[in-house]
């Protein structure tokens, strides 16, 4: 029985070396190869979990989505600590000076799509960050009536000072998870995203 099982490993050792084609392979990263390829082979046994409600016909559908608006209210509580005390108004206000840097000069339309905002929620904050002087509007060489968006000096300052408070609420919202989760949470929520960006687009 051992001998067939090291057969089966050693098989499974040559496929990842055909695959990876790295120089020095270790035991970790041939351990994530086996997790994927089980994965593709349709062997990875997931556990269901329990939840509230399930013994009552309640749908995993429902447990994500309460569970995503419960995890926003949560992040946002995180982010108005974070901005107590700052000129910040609204964890909003950080969100889009952060897409300035992040993304560079945009038009309004642009960073308020970016943000999911509705257009006329998304015009307050640009409006907003306007009025104090954290972000400022210049003509666009190509087309002069789109004008775009530029994060300020002020803003810079602003950003850069609270930076550090931001990003411990970003780690007081994900604190329980371990790095490997993380990662897999990631790639869950950005296959969700783009769906969605791709279907209002779509819808659009």
């Amino acid at each position: 029985m051992y001998y067939n099982l090291l057969t089966d490993i050693l098989g499974l050792v040559r496929m990842y070396e055909q695959e990876m084609d790295k120089e020095r392979p270790d035991v970790y990263d041939f351990s994530r190869w086996l997790h994927q390829y089980t994965a593709r082979q349709g062997h990875m046994a997931t556990d269901e979990p329990e939840w509230e409600g399930k013994a009552n016909g309640r749908s995993a559908d429902s447990v994500i989505n309460t569970s995503l608006v419960h995890l926003y209210r949560y992040a946002k509580l995180q982010a108005k600590a974070a901005i107590a005390d700052t000129e910040f108004s609204t964890p909003d206000d950080f969100i889009y000076l952060i897409s300035l840097v992040a993304f560079g000069s945009m038009t309004k339309t642009a960073l308020i799509r970016l943000n999911v905002h509705e257009k006329s929620a998304g015009m307050q904050i640009v409006k907003r960050l306007i009025d104090n002087g954290l972000v400022e509007q210049t003509a666009n060489d190509i087309d002069k009536r789109n004008r775009m968006l530029h994060i300020t000096a002020k803003g810079t300052r602003l950003l850069n000072e609270s930076m550090e408070n931001i990003r411990q609420a970003s780690r007081n919202v994900t604190e329980p998870l371990t790095s490997e989760e993380k990662m897999e949470l990631i790639k869950l929520l950005t296959k969700l995203e783009k769906f969605h960006e791709q279907r209002t687009r779509g819808d659009g």
